[in-house]
């Protein structure tokens, strides 16, 4: 049988980890993927919310765009929409140096650009939390 809260749950919970993971990586310095795991904690608390709300599968990566297809659409995410569109810039290039122009993603990404990140990720994992589902 399929719960939605469950389900909301357990990608809220990895939402959280991947955010934890991301303090780790910049704690140590590797800016990159500490964006991209940002980014990564910001898509799953977004797909909580669509699977607290009855979705089966949640498809695609841009937080924005999942934002969007939100219905009804959620207040406390829609007033993160900034925050998505930065994290969405750090999908590809932090892991690619094709997304680069040149050199690569260690060298691409700063401690400030690590930490804004990890900022954005929270507040949208706090506006999921604040969007129905509970952990």
């Amino acid at each position: 049988m399929h719960d939605p809260q469950r389900e909301s749950r357990r990608w809220l919970a990895a939402a959280r980890e991947d955010l934890a993971f991301a303090r780790h990586a910049v704690d140590g310095g590797f800016f990159a993927p500490a964006c991209f795991h940002a980014q990564q904690a910001a898509e799953k608390a977004v797909k909580a919310v669509h699977y607290g709300r009855g979705s089966r599968a949640v498809i695609g990566h841009n937080v924005r765009a999942l934002i969007a297809r939100l219905e009804p659409p959620s207040e406390a995410l829609d007033g993160q929409i900034d925050a998505a569109r930065e994290l969405d810039l750090f999908y590809v290039p932090t892991r690619y140096p094709n997304g680069l122009d040149e050199g690569t993603p260690g060298e691409a990404f700063s401690t400030d650009q690590a930490e804004r990140a990890l900022k954005l990720a929270a507040a949208i994992i706090e506006a999921a939390e604040n969007s129905g589902q509970r952990a």
